[in-house]
């Protein structure tokens, strides 16, 4: 993937002005912004752009990523993508990219007051006021001193949520299968297995992604196990609490009250959790302040113009194994890894089934997961013609192959191993150049740089013979060596003639 080509970005929804300013001044990227296109208008424009970047308005289906024929990256000025297709930019090899801390503090303070809101009615005491009326005995509220708050979802929202809710000394409880324990507990909040939580709680508030697994997390069952009067809080995407169960809730008395700030159907057609007496809703405003929406379009451009520039792969959703590959000490094995792929799919070309990758070196000890999308690229490189870190392992899946890796820690020398059907190549730096080590049990007296042109031999011509006739095309020369059949040559440019050497294999890195 060469990033350094993202030249032209587009802009499709209202951003702080900010966002392009930063893409301009430190990316030297050109930027259209353009708000407000409509689904025909994108797709017609979407084929000159190398970039996108969208708030939630913009849907980026299929369509437009195949229509985007030089699209590399995606960026979500927000924390979710439920408006990317992510799968099918996966499979065109586009990053797709969010900016997760971002509105956190902004969701997290919507959330507090939603909480403030349902304990005192606040907005409808409000209305009541606006009508002319006195209804002091109608709103009689409860105090949050003292009440249990649980908390669905513990990363950055939640966490912000749950510290500033202790400062009205509630308790709060959680639950989050993937921050352990101990984690959550620095932060004042106790887990609790999931069927543990509703029983305890006085107000529910969910910050989870919206999963199969969290779609109606909160629903009938979880209600029925609830106190009676609990009230629920969803400032993170609609659907995560089943809104027909909800409703169901607040007729019985079930739930005592709703904040909704967010919507399975988004404006909602359905009125009657809108018009519900005890529900507060709003129109999606988590994200909604200056300091949010200045905050996140600054984020994108910076991770973009990080992107561009080689230095790190910040906030990716499709590729999260890369973010570690940005790096001036990663490229070099990326590089590797990609030859290697190519050098054995030209030895092995009916190659097929596991491809095993071993890394050995301190260095390596984490670099496994990018540098098997690395071979992969190599494996199939000139088979698709959208191939790169991103989509290589759907492509190859696709085809059979599966590339896994182990870390030797035995072995303190920093080299790559990649082995398929009894074959392996060994591969290693010389400085900051790949080189090639050895080729089955024949290791080479010399490492052969995998830069530039490589020939493959296989024939009984003599030393003298090869030598003659590389002088004889017009190559210059690199290195060589013979190695148990194997004939390596490295040459400057490419050779036309190469007939007289027998069976040869030019490979170009």
């Amino acid at each position: 993937m060469s990033l350094s080509e993202i030249r032209r970005i587009l802009i499709s929804d209202s951003l702080a002005p900010a966002c392009a300013s930063i893409l301009r001044s430190q990316g030297g990227i050109e930027v259209t912004e353009s708000p407000g296109l409509s689904p025909e208008q994108l797709l017609s424009v979407i084929k000159d752009y190398d970039g996108l970047i969208v708030r939630s308005a913009t849907k980026v289906g299929a369509d437009v990523l195949q229509a985007g024929s030089r699209l590399k990256v995606v960026g979500r000025a927000g924390t979710g993508v439920d408006n990317v297709d992510v799968e099918a930019a996966t499979k065109n090899g586009v990053i797709v990219m969010n900016t997760p801390t971002g509105n956190s503090i902004s969701a997290a303070e919507l959330t507090c007051g939603l909480i403030l809101s349902l304990s005192r009615q606040i907005p409808q005491a409000a209305a009541s006021m606006k009508e002319g009326r006195w209804d002091r005995k109608k709103f009689m509220g409860s105090e949050l001193h003292g009440k249990t708050l649980g908390v669905l979802g513990l990363g950055r929202i939640g966490k912000e949520v749950a510290v500033r809710m202790q400062a009205f000394q509630m308790k709060t409880i959680g639950y989050d299968p993937v921050i352990p324990p101990e984690v959550t507990a620095e932060f004042g909040v106790q887990q609790f297995a999931l069927e543990e939580i509703w029983e305890q709680c006085d107000y529910i508030t969910v910050h989870t992604p919206l999963l199969p697994s969290t779609t109606g997390l909160i629903n009938d069952e979880a209600f029925s196990r609830c106190k009676r009067g609990v009230r629920v809080i969803n400032c993170a995407r609609g659907g995560i609490i089943d809104e027909e169960a909800l409703l169901r809730a607040l007729e019985s008395g079930q739930c005592g009250g709703a904040g909704l700030d967010v919507f399975t159907e988004e404006p909602p057609r359905d009125k009657a959790l809108v018009n519900h007496p005890l529900v507060i809703s709003l129109p999606h405003l988590g994200a909604s302040t200056n300091e949010a929406q200045n905050r996140c379009g600054e984020e994108i451009a910076l991770q973009i113009v990080d992107l561009v520039k080689g230095k790190a792969l910040i906030g990716a959703v499709n590729a999260p194994a890369l973010s570690r590959a940005f790096s001036p000490k990663t490229k070099p094995w990326i590089q590797l890894g990609e030859a290697l792929g190519v050098l054995l799919r030209a030895l092995l070309p009916k190659l097929s089934g596991d491809i095993q990758l071993t890394t050995s070196g301190e260095a390596l000890r984490d670099a496994g997961s990018y540098l098997c999308s690395a071979v992969t690229v190599g494996l199939l490189r000139g088979t698709e013609e959208r191939l790169n870190l991103v989509n290589a392992t759907f492509f190859a899946r696709n085809l059979g192959i599966k590339v896994t890796s182990l870390h030797c820690s035995e072995n303190g020398e920093e080299v790559l191993a990649l082995s398929c059907g009894g074959l392996q190549l060994l591969g290693g730096l010389s400085g900051s150049s790949p080189c090639l080590l050895q080729i089955g049990s024949s290791t080479f007296h010399s490492p052969v740089s995998l830069h530039g042109t490589l020939l493959l031999w296989e024939g009984q011509a003599p030393l003298p013979k090869l030598i003659e006739v590389l002088a004889e095309s017009g190559g210059h020369l690199r290195v060589f060596h013979v190695s148990e059949g194997h004939s390596v040559a490295g040459v400057s440019s490419p050779l036309s003639d190469l007939s007289p050497l027998g069976p040869c294999t030019q490979l170009a890195f």
